[in-house]
């Protein structure tokens, strides 16, 4: 199926209409929401919505026009295209070992930063800081760097945009899946726990939203978090909001 908003809404594709996610979000205004559900449930194509719709790099009117989303003028006024987006996804971080799939991670991470190369030439940055964005680009950064990646990239985009960032984060779990698979969980646990450290208190994020099919304990990689909501399938409320309801059908 078509996980890309833009691509669907362009190329004259069936599609449901889920823009009402977008104002159940702006009523509750949660700093960090989980989503899970099952494969097959839309979630990367939610993603891909809302990267569109608040992306300040963009201009979706268009891609919106007709949906029901666009019938509150407010919440379009105030937040379509208003702020520095980062849409980032773990699918590919796999690996026979920790080593492959570790490089997995530094290369997705490393490709989300070149998407925001202009930062390297921002006057509001500082030359180390370039520095340490060039390292990362080129998947040159160590652990630590690593790490730190998603916190710094955020708090860099807050300096060149002059506002806080949303982060999209995309089958969080996948990486965690596969190694508990392959025997080496503890050292992606380890490296995905320091990457998640930029939801917890970084005053550079507006909000988070983060996906996966699996609901990982909140001891294990979400720790520290505060204001952090879990939305299941069992516990929601954005059952209409993924998946198809019967109507729709």
């Amino acid at each position: 199926g078509i996980q890309s908003f833009e691509k669907l809404r362009t190329e004259n594709s069936f599609y449901i209409d889920k823009t009402d996610f977008i104002r159940q979000w702006w009523e509750n205004r949660d700093e960090v929401t989980l989503i899970t559900r099952p494969r097959r449930f839309g979630k990367t194509l939610g993603m891909s919505m809302l990267s569109e719709f608040f992306d300040i790099q963009k201009n979706s009117r268009a891609l919106f026009e007709g949906l029901s989303v666009m019938k509150n003028k407010e919440l379009c006024r105030q937040w379509m295209n208003q702020y520095p987006t980062l849409f980032l996804s773990f699918r590919s971080v796999d690996g026979l070992n920790f080593s492959g799939a570790y490089a997995q991670l530094a290369s997705v991470i490393a490709e989300l930063y070149k998407k925001h190369i202009y930062l390297a030439e921002s006057e509001r940055i500082q030359p180390l800081d370039k520095e340490q964005f060039h390292r990362t680009a080129a998947e040159k950064a160590d652990l630590k760097g690593v790490k730190n990646s998603l916190l710094k990239l955020t708090q860099l985009m807050e300096l060149h945009y002059q506002k806080p960032v949303i982060l999209i984060i995309d089958e969080y779990d996948v990486p965690l899946a596969k190694a508990s698979e392959k025997g080496y969980y503890r050292e992606m646990q380890d490296a995905i726990k320091g990457v998640m450290q930029v939801i917890k208190d970084n005053n550079s994020l507006e909000f988070a939203v983060i996906t996966g099919c699996l609901q990982i304990a909140k001891e294990s990689i979400f720790t520290g978090t505060n204001n952090f909501v879990s939305d299941t399938i069992s516990d929601t409320q954005l059952n209409e909001s993924f998946g198809f309801t019967q109507d729709e059908v």
